[in-house]
């Protein structure tokens, strides 16, 4: 599987990553996390995302920690720990049960790092993400009602510098390699920069944001910083929490899926994205292509996506893809999605 850099880092990971939001609650047990692990693995993964806040499907306090303790425990038994690039999450606030919801301060970032170390079983960190941004996000649909004329810019400024104070003390302490961010803007990112500049501190790698064929809000500012910053973007939801892969279509609400839990997918299911889904569905047939690895494969193909995280909840699933990672798709596909992108954008 073909190999990328994090960013201006060393650090190398294969251009599929596994996405574990789902082991540990509602949707997957520990031993079927296991086998995921062990399938991606075998089959030249070398990058893991999670996070302090999963498992999610939904987010609940008793579940929370379980995804990272479930790494942690395939570490113990596999002793791959050093094959691996793990990535790992510092929640952005909000989330009462998890430090009484507070953002992320300098001492959060510590306090979350030993905790994450403990639950994962490993003692330093590849690649330590900010989950959202202190000041509020404008993913998961909050873009629709998005007013920064609310915000406080010092008070916003102040809380990013706060926070990559406490990311230093873990990289110089040898906790973490890397550090990145998520669900960010590009104003928010230049200011870490900036800041980081100013004052010695880590740089960031990479911005783990929401992007498939129905959601490219990264083309253009995001991108373009992106690329003059050496920041790689981790694509999250390439299917569209599996819109994409048809099987919701005309009414289909599969047992144990998503849409089986979460009725709108947060906000993803609407008609307009059922239509778009039609047209990418119809796409893919016409060039003998299996949808879920056309979408993933048009994710790897963007200039700023230095790896695309999946998820799955079954192991065929899963087989499907990580298989993406060997695809290249042909010029006359992917003017086939631009048209229908242009015909049908940001459906939701």
């Amino acid at each position: 599987m073909k190999m990328n850099k994090l960013g201006r880092t060393d650090i190398s990971v294969s251009e599929i990553c596994l996405g574990t939001m789902t082991w540990g609650g509602t949707q997957n047990t520990e031993a079927e996390g296991h086998e995921q692990m062990d399938y991606a693995v075998e089959n030249g993964v070398n990058f893991f995302d999670t996070a302090e806040m999963y498992a999610v499907n939904p987010v609940a306090k008793h579940t929370q920690g379980n995804t990272e303790r479930i790494v942690g425990t395939w570490f113990e038994k596999s002793g791959k720990r050093d094959q691996i690039v793990l990535a790992t999450k510092v929640m952005g606030g909000g989330i009462t049960w998890i430090r009484d919801g507070h953002i992320p301060t300098r001492e959060a970032v510590s306090q979350a790092v030993e905790t994450s170390l403990e639950r994962l079983k490993t003692d330093y960190i590849d690649l330590y993400q900010v989950h959202w941004p202190s000041r509020g996000s404008i993913a998961f649909r909050q873009n629709w009602g998005f007013d920064a004329s609310k915000q406080d810019k010092q008070q916003s400024l102040d809380e990013i510098h706060d926070t990559l104070r406490g990311l230093d003390d873990v990289v110089k302490a040898g906790k973490v390699r890397a550090i990145g961010l998520s669900n960010e803007t590009t104003w928010g990112t230049m200011q870490y920069l900036k800041l980081s500049e100013e004052h010695g501190l880590p740089r960031v790698a990479t911005i783990q944001n929401e992007y498939s064929l129905l959601y490219r809000h990264y083309d253009t500012d995001l991108a373009e910083m992106s690329h003059h910053e050496d920041i790689g973007c981790l694509p999250y939801s390439p299917l569209a929490t599996g819109i994409l892969s048809g099987k919701y279509r005309n009414g289909a609400v599969p047992d144990g899926s998503r849409r089986s839990i979460e009725k709108t997918l947060g906000g993803r299911f609407t008609e307009r994205a059922q239509e778009a889904t039609d047209a990418y569905l119809a796409l893919a047939d016409q060039h003998g292509l299996d949808p879920n690895q056309m979408a993933i494969a048009f994710c790897n193909s963007r200039y700023f996506v230095p790896s695309t995280i999946i998820g799955a909840t079954k192991m065929d699933q899963l087989e499907t893809c990580v298989k993406a990672g060997d695809m290249t798709l042909s010029a006359e596909v992917l003017e086939g999605i631009e048209k229908i992108n242009r015909e049908m954008p940001w459906p939701y």
